[in-house]
């Protein structure tokens, strides 16, 4: 019968609880009456007229305030008490002043103080009895018993949003305030934040919501930190900056992030550091389209420079940052015009295009993000990847200086320091190239940022891991004592660009990564926080297997971000210079050219030999494979046999 009152259409539901009203009203009349007169037959002389107008009065009053359109089961306790004193003690007003003017007989004054009393009670307790019929119902329905940790503001929205959510019900606050313990708010209890294991079992709990958007985001690692040995999905609300911008609503709950974990509060930027080579300047960024490209892109639209090149040799690369970059000028910065994007399909390799649209354009700074960066297909083609990442480098270094680019800022990576593979000794060969190329005569400053693993980058373990979890598992790790630093790709694009503005000429910058996290470590607190667990042979029951695969080809155990032992300070707290030993261009010019050479011929003991002389700590196998070309039968074919072998 209940099911069928709360499915019946809106316009019944109101004509029903109007009904029970028209009954409810003339009975707190009669009920006054009784009380004050001490008998349940009492003379209402003249008061009988109060029976027909007190329904009349009262209705359109409440109609007035809106207690008719609210939906009574989703409609806070405050706000239902509040509407309903202000109609009854407005309509016991009308009455009184009826009375008094009508000179009604037999009715005593103290009857409408008891009628306000006794009509509150009727209507509002009539009101409460449909949410606790609708709360015994939804208490029945099989859903995600969920506690939010946060009482506040942003936890009580979060609750009033998810009333009624055919998915999820609300059953707990938690929250480290001691002065909100035990408090009730809306009918759901605070608990500490101690109390949570008890109540996982108690309340068939099995989700979290975290609704404290601007918490830290160390005391948010903390708070994970203590959550992930319980048996519980967690999720959180946006951030602050979504809910303000209107980005996202407080309903929109996501994934716990993996910064979220590792709990890196970032330094607030420096806007002199930011500003100084974009704002008003020709930006271009190599390989734009990239995820560290593309985010370097976001950021220099925000600090509005004059132009801004988006280099990149994908086609689909380059199709998707620019669409997402022009809605992100109409919607944010529609005061820019919308020829300051500039796609440009390019290859780095190519100097002729790159001077071309850098002479074009007056380019003021350059910042070369384009690489190949996935360590195994780097080993699996290693010329590619040396004349892309070195070469590449090269050929837009020398464009840049033959242009007169102001700025030019070199993306590198840790991978570079004692390399055990080609990418990483191909990146720190593009090093010594811009650092020889510094001290040459030229207006332009050259120098690089060195910095470890992005997450979320098209590379990062982070989005692999999740897919992973959501297929039920298992997780491959390469190696249980497998060691990496992480830093979000916003916080690194705002280094390297803050970074580039220190620059003299030739630093290698280190950006600051924090403490190193264990992969495994990694894994296990995403399987825990995902509400799963770890599968093993100390527990053969759990849901998620972790899986050893072992080394990939050129993989380190552990990455160093310093050649030697020490590093200088600079003006930004989480920028770093290094102190790199390297050869002048007189002496890595032949060098250089002897490596192009071994490329062209495909010579891979030639690359090994230069790489291992000129490569501090280079520890990596150059191994070329040939394309296998089959025997031809004819001229025709012949001739393509060798220009695929070619």
């Amino acid at each position: 019968m209940t099911s069928s009152l709360f499915n019946l259409p809106r316009w019944k539901k109101r004509a029903i609880i109007i009904l029970l009203d028209l009954i409810l009203i003339p009975l707190a009349v009669w009920s006054s009456f009784a009380l004050r007169l001490g008998t349940w037959q009492p003379p209402l002389n003249d008061g009988i007229w109060m029976l027909f107008l007190a329904p009349l009065v009262t209705i359109p009053i409440f109609i007035r305030l809106g207690l008719y359109r609210a939906v009574i089961r989703f409609i806070g306790g405050q706000q239902a008490v509040v509407s309903v004193l202000k109609g009854v003690t407005l309509s016991t007003l009308i009455l009184a002043s009826v009375a008094i003017i009508t000179s009604w007989q037999g009715i005593p004054r103290s009857v409408f103080l008891i009628y306000w009393g006794t009509a509150f009670l009727f209507i509002g307790g009539s009101r409460y009895l449909v949410r606790l019929l609708y709360t015994y119902r939804y208490l029945h329905i099989e859903k995600n018993h969920v506690i939010i940790y946060g009482a506040g503001s942003s936890g009580i929205q979060l609750a009033q949003a998810l009333a009624g959510n055919q998915e999820y019900r609300v059953v707990a606050y938690l929250d480290d305030n001691p002065s909100l313990h035990k408090a009730i708010i809306q009918g759901l209890q605070v608990y500490k934040s101690e109390q949570l294991p008890h109540l996982v079992e108690k309340l068939n709990i099995n989700q979290l919501f975290m609704a404290m958007p601007s918490l830290s985001k160390a005391r948010k690692s903390e708070i994970l930190q203590s959550l992930e040995p319980l048996p519980i999905h967690i999720l959180t609300v946006p951030s602050m900056s979504e809910l303000i911008s209107g980005e996202r609503k407080i309903d929109e709950l996501r994934e716990i992030e993996v910064d979220e974990l590792l709990g890196r509060d970032s330094v607030s930027p420096d806007q002199e550091l930011l500003t100084a080579c974009i704002t008003g300047q020709t930006v271009m960024i190599t390989g734009a389209g990239g995820s560290i490209g593309s985010e370097l892109c976001r950021q220099a639209l925000k600090l509005a420079p004059s132009k801004l090149l988006l280099f990149e040799a994908s086609e689909f690369a380059l199709y998707s940052i620019d669409s997402e970059l022009n809605k992100l000028l109409a919607t944010e910065q529609p005061q820019l015009p919308k020829s300051i994007l500039v796609p440009v399909l390019g290859s780095v390799q190519n100097q002729t295009r790159l001077e071309e649209v850098i002479q074009q354009y007056q380019v003021h700074t350059v910042y070369h993000a384009a690489a190949y960066k996935h360590v195994p297909l780097v080993e699996h083609n290693p010329i590619e990847g040396i004349r892309n990442n070195t070469f590449g480098t090269l050929y837009t270094a020398l464009a840049a200086k033959n242009c007169n680019v102001r700025n030019f800022v070199f993306i590198s990576t840790d991978k570079a320091v004692r390399p055990t593979n080609v990418m990483g000794a191909s990146k720190r060969m593009a090093e010594l190239t811009l650092q020889a190329l510094a001290e040459q005569p030229s207006r332009t400053l050259f120098s690089m940022v060195r910095f470890g693993n992005v997450l979320g980058s098209s590379g990062s373990v982070v989005p692999l891991f999740r897919k992973q979890i959501q297929m039920g598992g298992p997780i491959t790790i390469t190696h249980p004592e497998i060691i990496r630093y992480f830093m979000t790709i916003p916080e690194a694009a705002q280094l390297v660009i803050q970074a580039g503005a220190l620059a003299k000429g030739g630093e290698v910058f280190l950006l600051d990564m924090g403490e190193p996290v264990k992969i495994i470590d990694l894994a296990r607190r995403m399987v825990h926080l995902s509400g799963y667990t770890i599968k093993d042979s100390q527990n053969p029951d759990g849901q998620i297997e972790l899986k050893f695969t072992g080394l990939r080809p050129g993989e380190k155990l552990y990455e160093e971000l310093l050649i030697d032992s020490k590093a200088d300070k600079t003006t930004h707290p989480k920028v770093f210079k290094a102190h790199e030993n390297y050869l002048p261009w007189a002496d890595l010019e032949p060098v250089l050219a002897k490596l192009e050479k071994a490329c062209q011929q495909r010579d891979a003991q030639q690359i090994q030999s230069i790489l291992e002389s000129y490569v501090s700590g280079f520890k990596g196998h150059v191994q070329v494979e040939t394309i296998p070309v089959p025997i031809q039968t004819s001229k025709k074919s012949a001739n393509l046999a060798f220009f695929t072998a070619r």
